[in-house]
Order: structure tokens, then sequence, then C-alpha cells
């Protein structure tokens, strides 16, 4: 079992291009059956943090690859 905390320091990176997308901001969760629906990546700070963020990324539990020690890695199209 994993702890919420321990999601929130692993690097979240797309294998379909390799790029780091960041760090997981929330879950998603479904209340009803307790299961994790999605992971919220929150966008970069504009202009050192100021003048609100960039948009956030939603990725569904299904693009999940791999859960590691370090990263999560995840299959999210450039389209999604």
């Amino acid at each position: 079992m994993i702890k919420i905390s321990e999601f929130q320091t692993k690097d979240v990176v797309n294998v379909a291009n390799g790029k780091k997308l960041g760090n997981i901001g929330d879950i998603d969760i479904n209340l009803q059956t307790g299961q994790i629906e999605s992971l919220i990546i929150l966008g970069a700070g504009k202009v050192l943090g100021l003048f609100g963020r960039e948009e956030e990324t939603v990725i569904p539990w299904r693009n999940i690859v791999k859960i590691g020690t370090d990263v999560i890695l995840v299959r999210l199209n450039e389209s999604e």
C-alpha cells in the first residue's frame, strides 16, 4: 500500500515523449468505491509564480503505466 503523501514526492514522466510533467498536486478519488480516478498535475506558475498558473493536467488512472520508487510513468498523448 502507498500513502497519498508518497505520491506527491514522485516525479511524473510521460513515456510517450520522455517529458517530465511535474509532481502530483491532487488526486481525484471516487468516494463510492474508494478508488483513485485520476492524478492532477498542477501547472507551473507564470512569471515567478505571480499572475496565476498554467492549466493543470489531469491524468486518468488507466493512463498510469508504472509506479516506481522515484517516478510515476504515464502514457499521455499530446491530444489528451
